[in-house]
């Protein structure tokens, strides 16, 4: 019975029922044979076991992100604002300009995270700027929500969008006040450029490895990819995982970027359902966009902005419409889910599932709403009825706090609502929505157990959760969000072995400096993935 690797005198919080914290954890293979005290795991210790020495360092289980964009990778291809520290426009176009004497004339030159508030100049580059540093290269700036975007001119040719006319209902095509294209993109108009800028698969593959690496060096072992390119994007992430490139876990939902609706229609009629696939990659849910950005703001809200009074946001989707996608996947044993930030989707989601529900019936469907970004009571108690899982992200407090408060008011306090979950019973699996955010699940911690932002200022407060409970939602939830947790999100005899530990004790660490903490070792299926370099001193 001995062990390969067996990790002593440390503080393993194992998130089972009774959320025990013990000594020590026994590996054998990918499994876990042993959780308990020093005395009880040296009983596994013989001449070829590896013993780790904690130290007194925590030791969770691997982190799962239940809301990311694998494609966070393809931003280290190009210029990424928030890893750079762009803070001026000044700073982009310098970039930019650098960029365009390495890269071929017709290719591509493309930034992300870029976030206009975090400018000195509070605005977004102009199209006459980009066209300045050429019209022989489209150039796609994708804004940090992933939902609105600027491109020069020659992207607009290349797209077919620079003849379109201004839509006044929808705002998704940029005109000035002279009906000129601006080349910002609102919504369904950036998701076609998006998908105009398509990345090769080389260039996809080569992504997805840097973004794995990424991942686990946050101690993240499983994730809930949300969609990306279609057909491409989802066919390179099997192969980036067969091949052992991408050693996360990979729960894959049924979504493209654009015409989502098209995508999952193909998925249902190629017969692909949720739960296809093994422990290292398995078929999600089908997905489909009802709402823009949170932090845009683009979300459908049922009373106006507190910004706009007569901004209510944009939907993709009548409730009809709505009804008649999900159906489908619904009958055919699908789980179901849909990007819906605002009230006003997430009420139009919940009435197509308990229509589904109440018209074709099925047990334990675990159906989801990514996001569900402002849940008020009402909509919360509707959740628990239809055991709905809500997938929020804590992180966006530490960056888009203000704007929250700027842009819907008193509704902060049910937005990303964790302490009312935890209260209700509703099961809530955290995501980061990386790249949109920074995909640490130790900042998404720190987050929803101080709900402040970056600059300390409080955002809904009275939702602040436990630290335990905070962790389970990035652990076992989110096992639980993908029908796993009898396989993963606890530290337990007979799951896999999937952790992640920690350069001090989690416990000890005062709330305020939570977000301090580093992942030091991430083990997945019993191999050690990721190690952290010591820093000389």
């Amino acid at each position: 019975m001995g062990a390969d690797i067996v990790f002593l005198n440390g503080e393993i919080i194992t998130v089972d029922s009774k959320n025990n914290v013990m000594q020590s954890i026994a590996i054998k293979k990918n499994k876990i044979i042993a959780v308990g005290s020093n005395q009880e795991i040296n009983s596994y210790i013989d001449d070829g076991t590896k013993v780790i020495n904690l130290e007194g360092k925590t030791v969770l289980p691997g982190f799962i992100d239940s809301h990311l964009h694998v494609l966070v990778g393809t931003n280290k291809l190009g210029i990424d604002c928030k890893e750079q520290n762009i803070t001026s426009i000044k700073e982009l176009l310098r970039d930019l300009q650098k960029k365009k004497l390495e890269t071929p004339k017709g290719q591509w030159i493309r930034a992300s995270g870029f976030n206009e508030m975090s400018m000195v100049e509070k605005r977004y580059p102009t199209i006459e700027e980009l066209n300045d540093i050429s019209n022989e290269h489209p150039i796609y700036i994708s804004r940090t929500c992933n939902h609105i975007s600027i491109v020069n001119n020659y992207a607009l040719e290349l797209a077919g969008m620079d003849t379109i006319q201004f839509d006044s209902s929808n705002n998704q095509i940029e005109c000035n006040h002279n009906g000129k294209l601006t080349g910002r993109l609102i919504e369904s108009a950036n998701m076609k450029m998006f998908e105009a800028s398509n990345y090769t698969d080389e260039e996809l593959y080569k992504s997805f490895k840097l973004a794995s690496d990424e991942f686990l060096s946050y101690g993240i072992t499983s994730i809930h990819d949300a969609g990306g390119h279609g057909p491409n994007h989802f066919k390179t992430i099997f192969k980036s995982v067969k091949s052992g490139e991408m050693k996360v876990r990979v729960y894959a939902m049924i979504c493209a970027l654009n015409n989502s609706e098209e995508f999952v229609n193909k998925m249902i009629d190629a017969g692909i359902v949720t739960g296809i696939g093994d422990d290292r990659f398995r078929i999600g849910p089908a997905k489909i966009f009802l709402d823009g950005s949170s932090s845009g703001p683009t979300i459908a809200t049922r009373k106006p902005y507190t910004s706009n009074e007569k901004d209510y946001g944009i939907l993709y989707y009548t409730q009809e419409e709505i009804d008649r996608v999900l159906t489908r996947a619904h009958q055919n044993g699908f789980q179901i889910t849909a990007h819906a930030q605002g009230d006003r989707a997430i009420e139009m989601l919940l009435n197509a599932i308990e229509r589904l529900q109440t018209e074709f019936p099925r047990e334990d469907c675990r159906h989801r709403i990514e996001h569900a970004g402002i849940a008020e009571p009402d909509l919360q108690l509707r959740m628990k009825k239809l055991n709905v899982i809500p997938i929020p992200n804590p992180p966006f407090f530490y960056e888009f706090g203000e704007g929250y408060i700027q842009n819907y008011g008193d509704r902060v306090d049910y937005m990303y609502p964790l302490h009312d979950y935890v209260n209700q019973g509703i099961v809530a699996a955290a995501g980061s929505d990386c790249p949109v955010t920074s995909c640490n699940p130790l900042l998404g911690i720190h987050v929803a157990v101080n709900r402040k932002s970056k600059n300390g200022i409080s955002v809904g407060d009275r939702q602040r959760v436990n630290l335990l409970d905070a962790i389970r939602m990035y652990t076992w939830n989110g096992a639980y969000a993908s029908f796993e947790e009898d396989r993963k999100g606890s530290l337990e005899v007979g799951k896999l072995a999937d952790l992640v530990v920690l350069d001090s004790s989690l416990l000890k660490t005062e709330d305020k400096n939570i977000k301090d903490i580093k992942a030091s070792m991430t083990m997945v299926d019993g191999e050690i993935v990721f190690e952290r370099k010591l820093v000389q001193q």
